[in-house]
C-alpha cells in the first residue's frame, strides 16, 4: 500500500485481499500517535498494548474469513465523554476521580466493539464538552492538525484532530451545539450529526434534547458505516430511535440529482468570512452543475440563540450540581460563569425555551416540505489561535456568537453533516454543511456523497 492515508473501506478491502492486515494498519496507527499527538493533543489516553490484542484477534477473523462487520479491525477512537469499561472517564475534569471502577460501557463503547472495530483510546475534550473549542485544565490544549497554531474546534476536537493526522480511521464525538460538525470543518474532515435518538446515549445527558453522538470521518462511505455501527437500540436509552429500516452504506449511493436544496448563506443573520463565503458558494455551485436545483433562500428564523442558552446552560448547571464541593475552584473560568448562568434560571424560564425550541422545529419541518435539505457554511469562520474560546479581536465573548450555523439544528434535532469543500489561502479548511428533515439522514449522507465527488478533498 502507498503511504497516503486510506480510509476505513480501503483498510477493509485490504483486509480482505490479504494486501494488509488489521495487525499493521493498529501499528501505523499506533506510530501516527507517537509521530504527530505531541503537537496535536488528541489523546487524553491510548491503550497500545489493548489496540494490539484487538487487530491480534481481528486478523484471525479476517485469515479465516469470518469478519465481524464492515468495519472489523478498523483503528478507531472515543472521545472521553462516553463510559468506556476498564478505562476511566474523566470528561476533561479534575473534579472527577479516575480511580474507581470502570465496569460499564456507553452504548457507543459497547457498539464498536461488537463490530470489531480496533479502539485505540479516549480523544480529548474541554471540561464537561462544554464549548466549541478543545482545551481543558486539566488535558491542555487540541491543536489542529492542519496548522498546529490553530484550535482543532470543538467540543470534539481530539476525534477531529486524531482522524485529521491519521491517528485512527474513524472516530465517535457528541453534539450538543455544534461539537462534531465545528471540528469536522476546521479540521477537514466529515462529521455528522444525525437525528436526535438515532445512536443512543448512556447514561441520559443533562443536555437532553440537544444531546447528540456522531460518527467522524474522512470520507462520507466511512461515516455510513459508522452510523450502521451505532444505531442499533439500546434498552438504556427511552429515546432511542428503531433500528433503521435499511443499511447507510447502501443509502449513501441513493442518486439525489434533481432534488432541490435550500442555499442560506447567512441564515439571513450571519456574518460569514469572506474567503469561507467563497469556498462554500463555489462547492454548491458544483452540486448545482451536477444536477442538484439549487435555490437560495432562508429558511425564515431569528437566531435561537436566547433559547439556547437556556437550556444548554441550564444542562451544564445540573451536572455539575452533581461535582464534589470545591469543583468551582477547578473548573475552567468560562465553564464557571455558564454554571452561576444555568443557576439563575426557573422552570418557566426552561418551559419557555422547550416551547421556543419546538416552534423551530416545526417552521423547520414546514420548510422541508418544500426543500428537500439546506445547505449553509458549516462555520462562519474558518480555525483561529488555539488557546481562546473565541477568536482574538473579534469583540465576540461567547463560543455560539462564532457558530451560529450549527446550534439551531440541535434544537430542531435534525440530521446535519459537516463535509470538506476547499480551504482559505491560508490552508486552512473550510466545511460545508447540510441539514436535512428529521429521520432524513440517509438523504444528508447521500448529498454529502454527491459533493464529496464533485469537490473532491485534499489538504492545501
Amino acid at each position: 500500500m502507498n503511504d497516503r492515508m486510506l480510509t476505513a473501506s480501503e483498510l477493509v478491502a485490504a483486509y480482505a485481499t490479504g494486501e494488509l492486515s488489521p495487525i499493521e494498519a493498529t501499528q501505523n496507527a499506533l506510530q501516527a500517535i507517537e509521530d504527530r499527538d505531541g503537537e496535536c493533543n488528541a489523546y487524553c489516553l491510548v491503550d497500545a498494548d489493548g489496540a494490539l490484542e484487538q487487530a491480534k484477534a481481528s486478523e484471525v477473523r479476517w485469515r479465516d474469513g469470518n469478519p465481524i462487520g464492515w468495519l472489523d479491525g478498523v483503528p478507531s477512537s472515543i472521545k472521553d465523554m462516553f463510559l468506556t469499561q476498564g478505562w476511566p472517564t474523566v470528561r476533561g475534569s479534575k473534579s472527577i476521580d479516575p480511580d474507581q471502577p470502570w465496569e460499564v460501557d456507553s452504548p457507543v463503547a459497547a457498539r464498536m466493539r461488537e463490530a470489531g472495530l480496533v479502539v485505540l483510546g479516549k480523544t480529548t475534550t474541554p471540561e464537561i464538552a462544554w464549548k466549541g473549542v478543545t482545551d481543558s485544565p486539566l488535558q491542555g490544549i487540541t491543536r489542529n492538525p492542519a496548522d498546529p497554531s490553530k484550535t482543532a474546534g470543538g467540543s470534539s476536537g481530539g476525534s477531529a484532530a486524531a482522524v485529521a493526522a491519521g491517528m485512527g480511521e474513524l472516530s465517535v464525538g457528541t453534539d450538543g451545539g455544534g461539537s462534531v460538525r465545528i471540528p469536522a470543518s476546521f479540521c477537514g474532515i466529515v462529521g455528522l450529526k444525525p437525528t436526535h435518538g438515532r445512536i443512543p446515549l448512556f447514561p441520559a445527558s443533562p443536555f437532553g434534547p440537544l444531546s447528540h453522538a456522531g460518527p467522524m470521518a474522512r470520507s462520507v462511505d466511512d461515516t455510513a458505516l459508522l452510523l450502521d455501527v451505532l444505531s442499533i437500540p439500546d434498552h438504556r436509552d427511552p429515546a432511542a430511535l428503531a433500528p433503521p429500516v435499511a443499511s447507510f452504506r447502501e443509502a449513501v449511493r441513493r442518486d439525489v440529482r434533481g432534488l432541490i436544496a435550500a442555499f442560506s448563506p447567512t441564515l439571513g443573520y450571519v456574518d460569514v468570512d469572506p474567503e469561507v463565503a467563497a469556498v462554500v458558494a463555489a462547492a454548491v455551485r458544483a452540486l448545482g452543475d451536477a444536477g442538484l436545483h439549487i435555490e437560495e433562500t432562508d429558511p425564515g428564523f431569528a437566531d435561537p440563540k436566547p433559547a439556547f442558552d437556556i437550556l444548554w446552560s441550564s444542562g451544564a448547571a445540573k451536572l455539575l450540581d452533581t461535582f464534589p464541593p470545591g469543583s468551582e475552584d477547578r473548573t475552567d473560568p468560562g465553564l464557571r460563569k455558564v454554571w452561576e448562568l444555568g443557576k439563575t434560571w426557573s422552570a418557566s424560564d426552561y418551559l419557555d425555551a422547550t416551547a421556543e425550541r419546538a416552534a423551530l422545529g416545526i417552521l423547520m419541518g414546514e420548510f422541508h416540505t418544500r426543500y428537500d435539505v439546506l445547505i449553509t457554511p458549516t462555520v462562519p469562520i474558518a480555525a483561529f489561535e488555539a488557546g481562546h474560546d473565541v477568536p482574538p479581536g473579534s469583540g465576540l465573548s461567547e463560543w455560539p456568537e462564532w457558530t451560529p450555523f450549527t446550534y439551531p439544528f440541535n434544537m430542531t434535532q435534525q440530521p446535519a453533516i459537516s463535509v470538506p469543500a476547499g480551504h482559505t489561502s491560508a490552508g486552512l479548511p473550510v466545511g460545508l454543511q447540510i441539514v436535512g428533515p428529521r429521520h432524513s439522514d440517509d438523504l444528508v449522507l447521500a448529498v454529502a456523497k454527491l459533493l464529496e465527488e464533485v469537490r473532491p478533498w485534499a489538504p492545501a
